[in-house]
């Protein structure tokens, strides 16, 4: 007899706060019936079987981490702000414009016909068996931001959403936002994810953006908890007419990292690109699965992620591109690179493309391999230390990506961070 199925703990489905407008609680409700007697991940989950050993998740992380008194990152940004702690926006630790044409607002203080309408379109952009635990959001979330721009509106500076959790005690945090860039908007959104104290904590984050015809998105997300912070996120996108959405995802490693990246073309002429770089150490875990969905005709996707992994540490990359029959004149390429800085350390790696329609320019690959010892001899006999030689090429396997990043002071952080990296992972060369 096999062995029954391991279930969400019902410690996770207790209600959360009561602050929010009726229909999002009715909302929450229902997405925390549908998740009694969940199934947690095995290795015989399609999705998860690289990563589901890592999810360790316990009753003591099922209590939302406290928000009353805390204060917020002081992190200055080059930009706009709004902060959230352990899931909750905090105001006083916000600056960002009161535009007519672009609103910002919490779930809380939304009307309930306001509520209504969210509540309807709250996970559309995403696949519920795919990306089991948005549910798992959409039934905890304390609080939530929605950005609304209307036709035309240009936010004149990139927006940053300051993610900060407080491990002070083990608990759990939800942060929600759901973007709409109405026809021909603009904003650049730069989400970073950080932490402090030691606690176990588990985050589970959602956002998701719905673009309009013309509409152009740029989002920029950076995975920067620490070591005791298990993380699993979503972004869903859809995309209409001519519309364009923009994505650079970094990643550092930790004990559990997921991130499910899910767009869907719907419009004619509408294009993506998504571009992703992961470095994981130790004994820490990367998971990136993306999919790529081209439902209508003439629209262009490019797709670049590369992983470093050194140690005995472990990422995945699964990226999927669908080309449905009426998807003519798509134009699909995806990459991933992959560089092992030690035996010990893993990468599993898996490009999907599914194609149903014959008229289509489509390319997928992947690559997985070690530094070069030719070039890395090359670059000490010229002079240049072992150490120093090692991060001049591990730097230049993703260079390209982080150079792209569209923002200065986002590519400072990430070289910051990058440079911890290098001292660690280079330290015994």
């Amino acid at each position: 007899m096999k062995p029954a199925p391991s279930l969400l703990s019902s410690a996770f489905l207790q209600p959360a706060g009561q602050a929010l407008p009726a229909p999002l609680l009715a909302l929450r409700k229902q997405r925390g019936a549908a998740l009694v007697d969940m199934p947690m991940p095995t290795r015989k989950t399609e999705n998860w079987k690289y990563s589901s050993k890592y999810l360790k998740l316990t009753d003591e992380m099922a209590t939302s981490l406290p928000t009353a008194g805390k204060t917020g990152s002081a992190l200055a940004v080059p930009g706009y702000k709004v902060a959230f702690v352990n899931g909750v926006m905090v105001p006083e630790a916000s600056e960002y414009p009161d535009l007519n044409d672009i609103l910002i607002q919490r779930f809380s203080d939304l009307s309930d016909a306001e509520a209504s309408e969210l509540a309807e379109r709250l996970d559309s952009t995403l696949d519920a068996k795919a990306v089991q635990f948005a549910g798992l959001n959409t039934a905890r979330f304390e609080d939530g931001l929605v950005i609304r721009l209307k036709p035309d509106a240009v936010l004149d500076q990139p927006l940053f959403i300051i993610h900060e959790v407080t491990a002070d005690a083990s608990g759990s945090a939800f942060p929600r936002i759901f973007v709409e860039a109405g026809r021909n908007s603009q904003i650049t959104l730069v989400e970073e994810f950080i932490s402090s104290g030691q606690e176990a904590v588990f985050v589970n984050s959602v956002t998701e953006f719905t673009l309009a015809e013309g509409a152009n998105v740029t989002n920029i997300r950076l995975s920067m908890g620490g070591e005791n912070v298990q993380h699993i996120g979503a972004t869903g996108v859809t995309q209409q007419r001519s519309s364009r959405f923009e994505s650079h995802c970094v990643g550092f490693g930790g004990p559990l990292r997921r991130h499910d990246l899910r767009v869907r073309l719907e419009g004619k002429g509408a294009e993506c690109k998504l571009n992703g770089v992961v470095v994981t150490q130790g004994t820490q875990h990367y998971d990136n699965h993306t999919t790529i969905e081209h439902v209508a005709p003439n629209c262009d996707s490019e797709e670049t992620y590369r992983n470093i992994a050194a140690d005995k540490s472990h990422a995945v990359f699964n990226g999927r591109i669908h080309i449905h029959p009426d998807a003519q004149k798509s134009n699909a390429n995806m990459s991933n690179k992959n560089l092992l800085l030690s035996t010990g350390a893993e990468i599993d790696t898996k490009p999907e493309l599914e194609i149903y329609a014959d008229d289509v320019k489509c390319a997928h690959g992947a690559t997985i391999g070690q530094l070069d010892k030719e070039s890395l001899f090359y670059l000490v006999s010229r002079g240049i230390g072992i150490r120093e030689a090692n991060v001049l090429l591990t730097m230049a396997f993703i260079n390209e990506l982080v150079a792209q990043i569209p923002v200065d002071a986002v590519k400072d952080t990430v070289q910051i961070r990058l440079n911890q990296f290098f001292d660690q992972a280079f330290q015994e060369v």
